[in-house]
């Protein structure tokens, strides 16, 4: 069993706190994204799990071992670093087979793993040849075998794929996934980009000033954001945020925006009467507001500023009196800039937001069982 389990880390360099009391449990051969930000916590937090930055205070667990204190060597890890961090003067297979030769691995089961994970990861007519001979995603390709050779139960990746070009980036995405997914490792991978932790992670936490604002099924993280951050830093466009004010309309609490009410569902009704006449923000990603030509009840009506045809949608650029949404149509939805379109808010899509503290508004459990 290779569970992780971090238990109110903090990390400080004087008195700057890069992980703020941190507490993560990580089940055994799962897939956790650590997303966020540069200096964001990520990569400290990271460090401390391979044992390359004590924790102040906290612990780390690797099973039923208490590693906080324990030396890399000692960990039964692997790790994969953003600089690829590959011997330039060792040919391929030795810097694949390093990891073994200095756990004095037998060197026929040297040979036997470094072949495997190289026609693993394509690089098997290459073993004979020098990083300098390779390109930046072979180099990567090394980087990965191997910290796969060594079979670790754990394994720890530091932004792997942030030097490399975007279409390159994209096609090791794929197959890195793909190889994961038939290992039996634990793996932590830590990255600043979306797409990667969305369709790569079993789960992903998303950090903020050292600290986990949400953990989460990727779905769950883009779709019902825990915070204002959460929502704003995944997705592209990001979530769009209005400020309403909240106020009672025939029996049920709804958002007021530029004279028009748009209604909470149910289950939110009960939770906005606590900010009855206060406001706060609106979420709504782009995709999910429907956009009309022509007037439709229930719908407000907003001029379009700007139009982006993206081949696969159009991306529209509309304002409201306080605030600039981006709304995602169709790209046969024709409209030009100064027209006016009608948009209606589906309750079920809408993620209410506390202004002052940035976190979401959410129903009474309690009273939803009842």
């Amino acid at each position: 069993m290779a569970k992780i389990t971090i238990e109110n880390a903090v990390k400080k360099f004087g008195d700057f706190v890069a992980v703020n009391d941190v507490s993560l449990s990580i089940e055994d051969q799962e897939f956790v994204v650590l997303l966020g930000p540069s200096g964001c916590g990520k990569t400290t937090l990271l460090r401390a799990v391979a044992g390359l930055g004590l924790l102040d205070s906290g612990n780390i667990m690797i099973g039923d071992r208490d590693v906080t204190y324990l030396p890399p060597k000692d960990r039964s890890i692997s790790m994969v670093f953003q600089s690829y961090a590959i011997f330039p003067h060792m040919k391929v297979f030795d810097n694949i087979a390093f990891g073994l030769r200095m756990q004095k691995v037998k060197k026929n089961v040297i040979r036997e793993r470094v072949q495997r994970v190289s026609e693993l990861l394509h690089i098997e007519s290459m073993l004979d040849r020098y990083p300098s001979q390779m390109s930046g995603g072979q180099r990567q390709r090394i980087a990965v075998a191997r910290a796969l050779a060594i079979e670790s139960k754990v394994l720890l990746m530091d932004e792997p794929l942030s030097n490399l070009d975007a279409l390159l980036r994209l096609e090791m995405r794929a197959e890195l996934k793909s190889l994961l997914a038939g290992l039996e490792a634990t793996t932590i991978y830590v990255t600043h980009d979306q797409i990667e932790a969305l369709s790569m992670g079993d789960r992903i936490a998303v950090m903020k000033d050292g600290e986990i604002l949400q953990y989460d099924h990727p779905t769950r993280v883009y779709d019902t954001p825990s915070h204002h951050f959460v929502g704003g830093f995944i997705g592209n466009p990001p979530m769009n945020f209005v400020s309403v004010r909240v106020e009672r309309h025939e029996g049920r609490y709804s958002a007021r925006v530029d004279g028009f009410n748009i209604e909470a569902d149910d289950n939110m009704s009960d939770a906005l009467s606590r900010y009855d006449g206060k406001e706060v923000l609106l979420g709504i990603r782009a995709e999910n507001m429907e956009a009309s030509k022509t007037p439709l009840d229930g719908a407000l009506a907003v001029e379009v500023k700007v139009i982006e045809p993206l081949g696969s949608q159009n991306l529209l650029t509309i304002n409201t009196s306080q605030d600039t949404l981006k709304v995602s149509t169709h790209p046969d939805f024709f409209v030009d800039p100064g027209e006016t379109i009608w948009l209606r808010f589906p309750a079920n899509k809408i993620r209410w937001i506390d202004k002052d503290t940035g976190a979401a508004i959410t129903p009474d459990i309690e009273k939803l069982r009842a």
